[in-house]
């Protein structure tokens, strides 16, 4: 039901808001004033971090792979100024925190430890297991070892409070890491809570055939018992009520168990909506057609609400206001939403044999949206640099980009750098369309001449090999 169309705008709208207000991870500053011990610390804290980075490239696997390296904190780190500066600084001064003896036995120490095995055993899962294992790797591996200890104190200005200093900016910096990384947990919460309101609203939407024509048997059970009454009111035209999809609809299996609850209701939440509605639907060309028709069979009384859905409902300003007040969500989602609707009706006018659409077509677009945004945040510096790089300078200032732009670019190249089964094609053309939904008038023409120049430049230096 959700397709990759729509979980692709919500991670883009996502994308938006997360960058306008993200967190940023920094290493902490040179503690003032620079006391002796505060600068003993402090040199202690930045040789710490590189031993870190120079583990990481030191842990190898069967075939050269390096898990370490390519963990989430640990890459943050490197790409830190300080610790470039840091590592260049150790390297010509022959840092003893840098000799290839101690790189070795710590390596050695931590493939043989409990905190990498468990990391290797379940994998780079997410950002606060990258952050758990150096944790644990500092804590457990890297302070208690002697020869580390024997390191501090050859360093100037040593002193056990100064080692203490160090520990607790290193604590600082793991907690800096893990509140930044917050700020991506708290996103992707709000990913999934705008998905399954998408999803709600695809059941709002069935529910409101059943609870309009619900509605509308009332009102004619309401006219027998009129005091004064005609033939008509006596004799009404049942033709709507008793509408087959409506009751197919309504004894379906897998609708029933989405809405068993009974929590959602259009007429117990908002009646004043429905009967507005059913007005409008009831003086429809739509509905007075499908009642002076000679007859009706299963397959009109479908098309009856397929075009009353796409001609009358949809469309309809009530509705639209209706569906604010409900979530903030719902009203950007009500296009892409219908044509499922409409999609489902048609599959109970075909006799399918589940035709109320599950949430997701499989695992794969039940992962994407995380997925497409984890990469997005992962890899922005590195997709924005491709950016950059092809971006023609005589034409267009790179730090005056509209934002949404740089958004809609970075997120298509992490689909198409990290999706290798979706075609680069498809989703060159998905975020054109996206840009001239979301984006300026000259947007869609930026994004496709950026997008063709990077995915070029990505196939010439064999960084992109898929179709």
């Amino acid at each position: 039901m959700i397709n990759r169309v729509l979980i692709r705008i919500k991670v883009v709208q996502l994308l938006y808001s997360y960058l306008l207000t993200e967190k940023l991870f920094t290493l902490e500053s040179q503690p003032t004033p620079p006391t002796k011990e505060k600068r003993f610390a402090y040199k202690l804290y930045l040789d710490m971090l590189v031993l870190m980075t120079r583990l990481a490239d030191n842990v190898e696997q069967r075939g050269g792979h390096r898990p370490l390296a390519d963990n989430r904190f640990i890459r943050t780190v490197q790409a830190d100024e300080k610790i470039k500066s840091q590592q260049a600084k150790n390297r010509l001064e022959a840092s003893p925190f840098d000799s290839p003896m101690l790189i070795n036995s710590l390596s050695a120490a931590i493939k043989e430890s409990a905190p990498y095995k468990t990391y290797i055993k379940n994998g780079s899962v997410d950002m606060a297991g990258d952050l758990k294992v150096w944790r644990e790797i500092f804590t457990l591996i890297i302070m208690p070892s002697p020869t580390i200890n024997n390191l501090f104190e050859q360093v100037p200005n040593f002193s056990l409070r100064g080692v203490e200093r160090m520990r607790d900016l290193m604590e600082a910096t793991f907690v800096n890491f893990s509140s930044s990384q917050d700020h991506v947990a708290d996103a992707l919460k709000t990913l999934n809570f705008s998905l399954e309101k998408a999803r709600e609203l695809y059941y709002r939407m069935l529910q409101l055939a059943i609870e309009l024509t619900v509605q509308q048997e009332r009102n004619l059970d309401a006219a027998r018992h009129k005091y004064v009454v005609t033939d008509r009111d006596l004799n009404p035209n049942l033709r709507f009520v008793e509408n087959e999809f409506v009751r197919v609809l309504s004894e379906d299996f897998d609708y029933n168990e989405y809405t068993r609850s009974g929590k959602n209701s259009w007429l117990a939440e908002n009646p004043v909506l429905v009967n507005s509605l059913l007005k409008t639907v009831t003086t429809s060309d739509v509905y007075l057609d499908y009642m002076n028709a000679p007859e009706t069979d299963f397959r009109a009384d479908c098309e009856l609400w397929r075009n009353l859905f796409r001609y009358v409902i949809f469309p309809d300003p009530d509705l639209s206001e209706g569906l604010e007040d409900k979530s903030v969500f719902w009203n950007d989602d009500l296009d892409i939403i219908g044509t499922f609707v409409l999609k489902t009706i048609r599959r109970f006018e075909e006799n399918e044999e589940h035709p109320v659409l599950p949430m997701y077509k499989d695992d794969e677009d039940a992962r994407f949206g995380r997925e497409l945004f984890n990469a997005v945040v992962r890899h922005k510096d590195e997709y924005r640099t491709i950016i950059d790089s092809v971006l023609n300078k005589d034409s267009w200032d790179a730090d005056r980009l509209a934002f949404m732009d740089v958004v809609l670019l970075l997120t298509a190249l992490a689909e198409i750098l990290c999706f290798p089964k979706i075609p680069v094609n498809v989703t060159i053309n998905e975020y054109i369309e996206l840009a001239k939904a979301y984006s300026t008038p000259k947007s869609s023409f930026f994004i496709n001449g950026i997008l063709g120049a990077a995915v070029s430049s990505l196939r010439q230096n064999g960084t992109l090999v898929k179709a």
